[in-house]
């Protein structure tokens, strides 16, 4: 099959011929039919996270059709339209019993902990477990674009964060992440406060609904920006970027026993960002992290989707080939495109 390999962090990727996954005996292949390009698969190429074995494929936010199914495999078959976790769970760990296989002990994840989806096909273990159904209304590209980006929002916003009807929701990145949390908190009924450098990523996040925008690069006080439009701070506010500045305006802009949540990675350089324990200690404040969602919780979205409550089409940018990916790859650390990066077209 093709796919997108690297052998050394940080240099330049190749289109080339691997073989194709044969599936375990719990596992499923799944034909790539779209995969997004995200910043996480950047984080892997330059060597950030220390699962990655070389030489390695990237890619972990994938839609596609079940092409071959393991013996032990029971709610599978082939040519079913599936899409998977970006966090895939193993099912018998402590976590998994209590429904929480996002945080698996021993959770393996595509594109990170073996090869992943910049491929014509990609395998997933413990398929019963880990796959999702998608209704055949959905096509494969809005599929792929909930990846991480979209699925991590929603469970940011509605599960970790807990917004709901009338509370201000204080949103730092207008990339993937934050744009799907502008649109999910808006679509629960929540006002949102939009922050980012670029007019064009909050001429976006207005149009998907947000009640106020904030250029960063264009106040002097990010914090006191947000309180003076919620007067008085935000019930809760995300980290969507990942970067020691948001982090830290994104909890200073929390108005008493608020709540925020870290959904952008914060590794190498960044990994232990300053923030305002006195504020939090005094405030009474609320810091918990999101990392990716259950398979279990995808109905609740998926049903939020068809109804036409969220519209996750609209975050789409653009759909490229698998060889065009390499470059969109190595670039994922400059200014991007409002919109996410799909890749459709797998035979060049």
């Amino acid at each position: 099959m093709k796919a997108v390999l690297y052998e050394t962090f940080g240099a330049a990727p190749r289109l080339a011929n691997v073989p194709d996954p044969t599936p375990t005996a719990d596992g499923v292949v799944i034909r790539v039919m779209a995969t997004g390009v995200c910043r996480s698969d950047w984080h892997g190429w330059m060597g950030h996270d220390p699962d990655i074995v070389l030489p390695h494929v990237p890619g972990h936010e994938l839609a596609g059709v079940v092409a071959a199914v393991g013996r032990e495999v029971s709610r599978w078959r082939i040519g079913d339209r599936v899409t998977v976790p970006f966090i895939a769970a193993c099912g018998h760990c402590h976590e998994c019993y209590c429904g929480n296989q996002q945080v698996c002990e021993r959770q393996f994840q595509p594109g990170f902990t073996h090869w992943g989806s910049f491929a014509e096909y990609v395998g997933i273990d413990h398929a019963d477990l880990n796959l999702v159904r998608l209704p055949d209304t959905l096509d494969f590209v809005t599929a792929a674009s909930l990846g991480c980006r979209f699925v991590t929002s929603f469970r940011a916003v509605v599960d970790q964060g807990r917004a709901s009807a009338g509370q201000w929701v204080a949103v730092h990145g207008c990339g993937g992440v934050g744009l799907s949390a502008v649109m999910i908190a808006r679509a629960i009924g929540a006002q949102v406060v939009a922050v980012d450098i670029s007019e064009q990523a909050l001429a976006l996040a207005r149009s998907l609904g947000a009640a106020a925008t904030v250029n960063a690069g264009h106040v002097a006080d990010v914090v006191q920006a947000v309180k003076e439009i919620t007067q008085g701070g935000a019930h809760v506010s995300l980290d969507a970027l990942g970067h020691p500045s948001t982090c830290f305006n994104s909890i200073g802009n929390l108005r008493r026993r608020g709540r925020h949540v870290q959904v952008g990675l914060m590794l190498a350089d960044d990994a232990a960002p300053v923030v305002p324990m006195s504020q939090i200690i005094a405030h009474e404040l609320e810091i918990v992290g999101s990392h990716g969602m259950q398979a279990h919780r995808y109905p609740a979205m998926l049903s939020m989707i068809q109804s036409g409550q969220l519209a996750p089409a609209k975050l789409v940018g653009k759909t490229i080939s698998l060889g065009q990916s390499i470059q969109a790859l190595m670039d994922m650390d400059k200014f991007q495109d409002v919109g996410m990066t799909v890749i459709t077209d797998f035979s060049a």
